[in-house]
This record gives structure tokens, sequence and C-alpha cells, in this order.
């Protein structure tokens, strides 16, 4: 006994205090473990529903969840009643009725998003036009008439399509179309349009974190407990609706992804498949070799507009418009390559071996 005593007395000062901080490392270790036991896990909510002619789906955590989903589906519906030139008394159906007669009162939100709209048609030149309603109308995509249109048809109704008709007031919130048969069709921005919505009504409503997907757009909320980041697939453009699969992910902090590809609304007449993803230029469905852009920014209203403009563009120069939004962007062709910006490079990775990635 006196010699253990003698050893421990014996011990270094130094290595006492070791030894005294790996106990209290052990004993901190311990108490993390039995909390993250023993507290409650935050609970989900889902949902589903149909607005912006998609499906909807809203994964909502926090005490608020089911409100903050409530408040989000709600506030979508209001966007959809304002943007879709389908709906008779829409800002945008009332912009269309009175082209080449007047400027009409429009709503904050709907300026806000025509704004977008006309920043990223003068950056890309027009390959995003939000006046392209004369020509995809024609094409009626996902309608009852879809059809290819007539050269001739297509011909006549080119020269309505033209963004610089499109003029807004900022100052007492009015728009106006410059000439008489032109037109504004919002679809290829609503999806990300309605993300930015209801990420707005998570904030507001108290969820503590969430995502949502509107057709090709998905918008994240929030940090989870884990301080992980989210998992956002990347679809496979080579797979149908009936069997979507995944040829990637994005591991993403915050912000939007908006995808647009060919596998989207399409239709196959005499043999010849037509995807809706149309050249304002041209009037025909672009095909540039590439089948899927996916973009990456802060604003799902600004991702959904530049994916549209980047895949009308093509790999370089949509690369070019990507880096004057600060942007991030995935660019997919027709052999399988994948392109992506520099910043995506530590958060993206293929998870399909048919598919490489290119430097």
């Amino acid at each position: 006994m006196k010699r253990l005593i003698h050893s421990a007395a014996a011990l270094k000062p130094k290595k006492l205090l070791f030894l005294l901080s790996v106990l209290l490392v052990l004993v901190i270790a311990t108490l993390i473990l039995i909390w993250t036991m023993l507290r409650p896990k935050v609970q989900s909510y889902e949902c589903t529903n149909f607005a912006m002619n998609t499906y909807i789906q809203q994964t909502v955590y926090g005490a608020k969840r089911e409100e903050a989903a409530a408040a989000a589906a709600k506030s979508i519906g209001e966007l959809e009643n304002l943007i879709s030139w389908r709906i008779g008394d829409s800002d945008v159906a009332k912009l269309n009725q009175e082209a080449g007669v007047d400027w009409i009162s429009i709503d904050s939100k709907t300026l806000s998003i025509l704004e977008t709209s006309l920043d990223v048609a003068q950056k890309s030149n027009g390959a995003f036009d939000p006046t392209i309603l004369p020509i995809s109308s024609l094409w009626d995509f996902g309608g009852e008439n879809q059809h290819v249109p007539s050269q001739q048809e297509l011909q006549k109704f080119l020269p309505y399509v033209n963004y610089k008709n499109l003029r807004i007031n900022t100052k007492d919130s009015t728009a106006s179309l410059k000439n008489h048969y032109m037109a504004i069709d919002l679809d290829a921005i609503s999806n990300g349009a309605a993300c930015d919505e209801a990420i707005a009504a998570y904030r507001s409503s108290g969820a503590d974190y969430g995502i949502i997907a509107v057709g090709g757009s998905v918008g994240v909320f929030g940090t989870k407990p884990d301080r992980s980041p989210w998992h956002v697939a990347v679809r496979d453009p080579a797979t149908a609706e009936s069997n979507a699969a995944a040829m990637g992910e994005i591991l993403l902090d915050s912000g939007f992804i908006s995808t647009s590809s060919t596998y989207e609304k399409r239709f196959t007449q005499n043999g010849v498949t037509s995807h809706h993803l149309l050249n304002p230029k041209t009037g025909y469905p672009e095909n540039n070799g590439i089948v899927s852009v996916t973009v990456v920014c802060s604003s799902g209203t600004l991702s959904d507009a530049l994916s549209y403009a980047c895949f009308i563009l093509g790999k370089d120069k949509g690369m070019e418009l990507l880096n004057q939004y600060h942007a991030d962007g995935i660019y997919i062709d027709a052999n399988n390559q994948v392109y992506i910006t520099e910043n995506l490079k530590s958060k993206f990775k293929i998870t399909n071996s048919k598919y490489k990635l290119m430097s």
C-alpha cells in the first residue's frame, strides 16, 4: 500500500493533468450521448398537393410544421392566381388581354417575377423570353391538342415573341405589352417562384426547417439539428416519369435548385419526339446536344429562369451566364457527359456509373 501511494504521489503534475483531461472528455462524451438518446426528436409533416400544373411535395419540421405547410400551399395558390395565363382574372391574363392597348396595375409579386424574367431575358439575349406564349400555345405541350405546328404558323407568330416589348414600371407597379397579339407565359419560371413563396411561408410561420419540391424545382429552409446538408437528387434524364431515377446528388446547405430537361413535357408525332424547351428565336425545341441543365442559386425564381436560358444557350454560353449571376450549374449532354461549375465540385457526386464527369 505504501508503495502505491508513493507511486501516485510521484506522478508529475503534467501527467496528472493529462489523466484528468482524458477523464473529463469521457464524462462529456457520455453526457452528450445520453442527451442525444433522450432528447425529443423533431417531428416532420409531409403532404402532397397540386398547383402550378404540377405536384407539390413538402416535408416540414418543428412544432409549427403543419401550419407552415398549409401557409406555403396557400401562398402558392395565391401566386398561381396572379401569374398563370390560364386563369382569366390573373395579372398575366389581364396583361395579355390588354396587349397593345393599355398599361395595367399588377401585384408586387407579379412585378418582381417580371423583373427577374426581363433581367434574365436581357442577359441571355432572349434565350429565355417571358413573351413566348404566341409560340408555346401553338405546340400546346401537355394539353389536349399538342402537335407540331406548321412552319407557316410559327413564322406568323414569331415576331410577337420579343421581351423588349414587355414594359414594367416599378414605381407604380404597372406593366404593358407594346403590341397586339403579344402574350406572356411564365410556366418556365413558376415552379421556382412557388418555391420562393413556400420558403418565405416556412420562415414567417415558425417552421424549424423544411424542403419543398415543385415540379423540377426544389427549395430548402433552415438547418438540420446535426448541421448536415440536404441531399437533393438530380434526376436521370433518360428515365421516364413512371420509373424516375437519380443520376447524382447535390449537397445543399441552403438555397434553390431548378432543372430544365427534355424528360419533362414532350410528345411523339410521326416518329419524332418534341420537348417543351422552345428556342424563342426559332419557335422549335432546342436540339443542341444538351438533355438536362440544373441550376443552383439563392432564388427559386432565378434558378428556374436560368435553367431554361442555359439549356437554350448550350454549355459554353450557359456557363458564362451562370457566372454573371454567381450561380452554379450541372450540364448533361446526350452522350452522358456531365459538366459542372467549379463551386459544385465538392458538393455534387454522380451515383449512376453510366454518366461521366468531365473536366
